[in-house]
């Protein structure tokens, strides 16, 4: 059986410069980046949170997902490591309460070339070249913008009341709890939804508990689409040029809309990747890790993913 872990590259800028953070484990006597095993019952993305607060002392969200690690351990078990790059704020570092204990004698900052010196394993240094290629590719400070659509509604042949009223299932209502912990590894503050029941009450369990506003656009509702689907795309736009780490929720219907419009902004190879999007079942996301970009200039994308909860479509 697989074993799986996960973990970031942890990053900031100091002085125009990057700076990378690894951990020294003191048991081990070996450097690394902070990652840890899948606790039972989490999702990757929630795993490699807690895994570097827990290492590092470190409140981070997760930014653009990098190449996974996949290798034999010693008892012949196969472990992938999955990894994503997590850009630490001054404010975070200087809240960080980090001490040293039984795994992680001390996290270093330094510059690439320290950190390339340092490392352990191949692996780890393999990470790093792609970090900084995407550092100096300008690609590695990134914001999400997560498409999500809406968890299990009753079905329409089994509701009398109107379309915008029908109900999310209790497996939908369960789903929505679910989703909790995924979205908020990538930290979207800015939730815009479909009015209808069924996308509100998909997004409202991660607002309440973060006490975010939910915005509402009718624009993103199946009618909305259907008879203005240039006012989905506008949404959708307007979302994309905020740089706001976003979250926006809406019907499989929409969908076409909302993939064209973030189609824009990627690249042929991704726009196939996008397409994916069209696929999303009730509860799923697509994390679409977009540039941060100074003031009129196009975002890009870095990278793209897509996350379910574990609870039954």
């Amino acid at each position: 059986m697989t074993v799986y872990a996960a973990g970031a590259v942890l990053w900031r800028e100091e002085k125009g410069a990057l700076q990378l953070a690894l951990v020294h484990r003191g048991r081990y006597n070996d450097y690394g980046w902070a990652k840890g095993k899948l606790d039972p019952g989490e999702v990757l993305p929630q795993t490699a949170v807690r895994e570097v607060l827990e290492e590092t002392g470190l409140k981070v969200k997760l930014g653009v997902k990098l190449p996974v690690q996949r290798y034999k351990l010693p008892s012949g078990e196969p472990k992938e490591v999955h990894f994503w790059a997590a850009r630490v704020s001054d404010s975070a570092l200087a809240g960080s309460k980090f001490v040293p204990h039984e795994e992680v004698a001390e996290v270093i900052w330094a510059t690439p070339e320290k950190i390339a010196s340092l490392l352990s394993y191949d692996a780890d240094k393999a990470l790093l070249k792609h970090v900084v290629g995407l550092y100096n590719r300008e690609l590695l400070y990134t914001k999400p913008f997560v498409v999500l659509r809406h968890a299990k509604a009753t079905p329409r042949t089994d509701w009398k009341g109107p379309d915008g009223k029908r109900t999310l299932l209790s497996s939908g209502k369960a789903q929505a709890k679910a989703l909790i912990p995924v979205l908020n590894a990538f930290g979207p503050k800015k939730i815009v939804t479909s009015p209808w029941v069924r996308c509100l009450t998909t997004v409202e369990p991660y607002a309440k508990k973060y006490k975010f506003p939910i915005v509402e656009r009718i624009a993103l509702s199946e009618h909305g689409n259907a008879n203005g689907p240039a006012r989905t795309k506008n949404v959708v736009r307007d979302l994309i040029d905020t740089q706001k780490p976003a979250l926006l929720c809406s019907h499989r219907p929409s969908l076409p809309s909302i993939i064209d419009e973030l189609s824009d902004n990627a690249t042929f190879a991704q726009k196939k990747e996008l397409q994916q999007g069209l696929l999303l079942k009730p509860g799923h996301l697509m994390v679409v890790h977009m540039t941060v970009e100074p003031k009129g200039h196009r975002r890009q994308i870095a990278s793209i993913e897509q996350y379910a909860s574990f609870i039954a479509d």
